[in-house]
């Protein structure tokens, strides 16, 4: 299977997360209802039943559940009668067109790719995560962001395609630009992996598609100067958790500056409407989930911690990337680079 057919439902772990079910299965029925995608829930059969019944909402019981702190490749093999392992079984087996999940990331991964299997010419799959940038159209797409702790550096070419692919099904861009992430600018900073990379890119590796502007600093992943921003996954990971800290320290300190004395809470009364549109944007749940990229399906990852809305919004990243060819997307990219190479 490597074309979802959208007219199919989005399965959704309704037992993955720190606030499930509760959260995840009301994200799930507001979708259905406000944005008209047609969901399938798994998990808890008793819970199921007693959800109210509504419309474009199927339902399938899951006896078994992997826990954020579980071994993913042992959970996912001894338990495969899990919420999240019948999820990915459920787009395999034509039945859904993509999966949502906000537990075990690890797991989520290992479901992904033993079930849904991996597109043919991809090294590892990765997770791209998008990043907001304040005032700017579009987003920063982040690849990898934790799927790979040790990369090479013909893994990092193929995160480059994928995250390429990504940048033009989520936000339309005709060219995104692609930067590898480094200690510099210059092409000869980087350790030997990041400099073999460079030379793969600057060399047209990725294929003609893919516009490649260099090394990128990690002061550049919030900006727009760049669309892409490829690196190996412990990297990435230390990066989108720096950056995640550095905004929620921003965001408190900010909000315990407004609140100090009684004169500042008064004048915070006219700020706060025009801050709320720039909260809003550095709010995870706004962005739904990362996207697992190189596994033959769409597979959406939530942040553990995601609400109801982060769930609406995940599954709407989770269509989008159905209707729109995503996996195609990632084949062509990938199959046209190929064909560059033997030429």
């Amino acid at each position: 299977m490597s074309e979802a057919v959208p007219g199919l439902p989005v399965a959704v772990d309704v037992m993955g997360g720190d606030k499930a079910p509760e959260e995840i299965a009301a994200g799930a029925l507001q979708a259905a209802q406000e944005t008209g995608v047609p969901v399938l829930l798994i998990g808890d059969p008793d819970y199921l039943k007693g959800l109210p019944k509504t419309p474009g909402v199927q339902s399938e019981g899951a006896t078994e559940v992997i826990g954020m702190d579980e071994d993913p490749g042992r959970a996912v093999r001894l338990k495969r009668d899990s919420s999240l392992v019948r999820c990915a079984e459920a787009v395999r087996d034509g039945r859904a067109s993509a999966m949502v999940s906000a537990g075990n990331t690890g797991a989520a991964m290992a479901s992904a790719l033993l079930r849904m299997g991996r597109l043919h010419g991809v090294s590892r799959p990765a997770i791209a995560t998008i990043i907001p940038v304040p005032g700017a159209p579009t987003q920063t797409v982040l690849i990898d962001s934790g799927a790979n702790v040790d990369c090479t550096a013909h893994m990092l070419v193929q995160f480059a395609q994928m995250g390429w692919a990504l940048a033009t099904e989520r936000f339309g861009i005709a060219e995104p630009r692609v930067g590898l992430l480094s200690i510099g600018e210059e092409a000869t900073k980087g350790n030997d992996i990041v400099k073999e990379a460079h030379e793969l890119l600057a060399t047209g590796a990725a294929g003609p598609q893919v516009k490649f502007i260099g090394n990128v600093e990690g002061r550049d992943v919030m900006t727009d100067h760049v669309d892409v921003v490829v690196t190996d996954g412990f990297t990435g990971n230390v990066v989108l958790k720096t950056l995640e800290g550095g905004v929620k320290a921003v965001v408190g300190g900010v909000l315990a500056a407004l609140t100090s004395t009684e004169d500042v809470k008064e004048a915070a009364r006219a700020v706060m409407p025009a801050l709320m549109p720039l909260a809003a944007e550095l709010d995870p749940d706004t962005y739904g989930g990362a996207v697992l990229l190189g596994v033959n399906g769409v597979c959406v990852i939530g942040h553990g911690s995601s609400s109801a809305r982060a769930v609406v919004n995940a599954i709407k990243v989770a269509q989008h990337a159905v209707e729109e060819g995503l996996v195609a997307r990632i084949e062509a990219v990938i199959g046209s680079a190929r064909s560059v190479a033997s030429n």
